[in-house]
């Protein structure tokens, strides 16, 4: 399985109560160990436990793949991408709340 096939189906697999290791957000994700703990510390992703034993929910497999976006297209640094995940989480929570009041009063 490529890369990108690989892209496709582990959104699908994953929610916000999906536990992942350190290793297993790595492989999700196709980054270095090193590369999440530096998310961690910017505050893009949070874990979960003891630093031993850290846990991630299947929601940062999406962020960390944002960020890695954002910074291989775009050439944003890590403090860049990290507000511009808040801004469009932030937007995609308004567009949502947005169409919920607008089917509401259809």
């Amino acid at each position: 399985m490529d890369r990108q096939q690989s892209d496709e189906i582990i959104p699908a697999i994953l929610d916000e109560s999906s536990e992942l290791t350190l290793s297993e957000l790595c492989r999700a994700c196709g980054l270095p160990a090193e590369h999440i703990l530096a998310l961690v510390e910017e505050g893009v992703i949070e874990p979960q436990g003891r630093a031993t034993r850290w846990r991630f929910s299947g929601i940062c497999v999406r962020r960390v793949r944002r960020v890695y976006t954002l910074e291989r297209d775009l050439g944003v640094n890590l403090a860049g991408a990290a507000l511009a995940i808040e801004l469009l989480e932030e937007i995609e929570r308004l567009q949502a709340r947005l169409q919920r009041l607008e089917s509401r009063d259809e």
